[in-house]
């Protein structure tokens, strides 16, 4: 039985696919975030998932063999929380004089990045249906529910 997570060095085509298909799935999220001048945009996000699905490709490659479940989930583990702090620099507080109340910008955008990362994640590890399953899916959540968010 031909196991996805199985991936060998000299497997060129599988890995050339597994990241192209990451570049593929930040640009969907990331075109959207351009379309709509925010700072992290299409390169950004392109990038964020690059990255991960190489982290993730990274272990399975190691351990030819048989690859470890442990070493996978600790890199995981290391690109959401990695993530997590490039997220948090596009957060901004925002206080004005005249109101004296704080608004909170760039949350969506955090949020964007690091469903960036778990898509690229995905990708690397082969899932490739899951990859674009999920990012069409943000990309409805990005496009779609901001129409239905209370503007002030």
């Amino acid at each position: 039985m031909l196991n996805i997570y199985d991936l060998s060095p000299n497997n060129w085509l599988n890995i050339t696919f597994r990241l192209c298909l990451a570049i593929l799935i930040g640009a969907i999220i990331g075109l959207e975030r351009q379309l709509r001048h925010k700072p992290a945009g299409l390169r950004t996000h392109m990038l964020v998932s690059f990255g991960a699905a190489l982290f993730t490709i990274i272990p399975l490659q190691a351990g030819t063999a048989h690859p470890s479940a442990d070493a996978l989930s600790r890199v995981i583990q290391g690109i959401a929380a990695g993530v997590g702090f490039l997220g948090a620099g596009e957060i901004l507080r925002v206080s004005s004089d005249e109101s004296r109340q704080s608004e909170i910008h760039g949350l969506t955008s955090a949020a964007a990045i690091w469903v960036s990362a778990a898509l690229g994640i995905a990708a690397g590890c082969g899932l490739w249906q899951t990859g674009l399953i999920g990012a069409l899916l943000c990309f409805l959540v990005l496009k779609v529910v901001k129409k239905w968010e209370k503007e002030d």
